[in-house]
């Protein structure tokens, strides 16, 4: 189905992208280390860089973890329903997420973004346009919108399906809230 390879295609794309970014800091980090205690010459712009890394790694993970629904997250009333009462409260908590997401971060962090790529901000030691370091807040908002439309669309097809087939859904979640 061409829902599930392109959720595929999304989720091989931020955990590659995750990994990668992990690789670089991971490597900018100890050539930081390397530099200041063997060469004795700390490098200038590893600080800055780790930095800039870490804040893309961050919000790529968090937007790969919501894909996978394993975010942190309180669930104990969805929990204890079941059938369409707990397709409509996962629909309920899907909107807020992307809601939120399109507030928060698409607008007011895509917002963000523009302004300081107008005002020409860069950053002290590497020269880079800060804007295109806040450019993580707008994509990892996009991707997280895309889960929360995918999972929803999901629990709209739970809450409007023939009765027996949500016996069988309800069998279905409860065996898969046990793992």
């Amino acid at each position: 189905m061409l829902k599930d390879r392109l959720v595929k295609t999304v989720d091989k794309l931020l955990a590659f992208l995750t990994v990668l970014i992990s690789c670089l800091l991971v490597v900018c980090v100890c050539w930081q280390v390397f530099s200041r205690y063997v060469l004795g010459t700390p490098s200038t712009f590893t600080d800055e860089l780790a930095r800039f890394l870490f804040i893309w790694v961050g919000l790529i993970g968090a937007a790969y973890t919501t894909g996978k629904q394993r975010h942190l997250a309180i669930d104990l009333l969805t929990m204890k329903l079941q059938g369409r009462r707990k397709a409509f409260s996962q629909l309920v908590i899907q909107i807020a997420i992307a809601v939120f997401c399109a507030l928060v971060m698409v607008y007011g962090g895509g917002g963000l973004m523009l302004r300081t790529l107008q005002t020409g901000q860069v950053s002290p030691a590497l020269g880079v346009q800060m804007g295109y370091v806040y450019l993580a807040i707008p994509f990892s908002g996009v991707m997280m919108i895309f889960y929360s439309i995918v999972f929803g669309y999901e629990k709209l097809q739970v809450l409007f399906a023939p009765a027996k087939n949500i016996e069988s859904t309800k069998h279905h979640s409860n065996v898969l809230d046990k793992n």
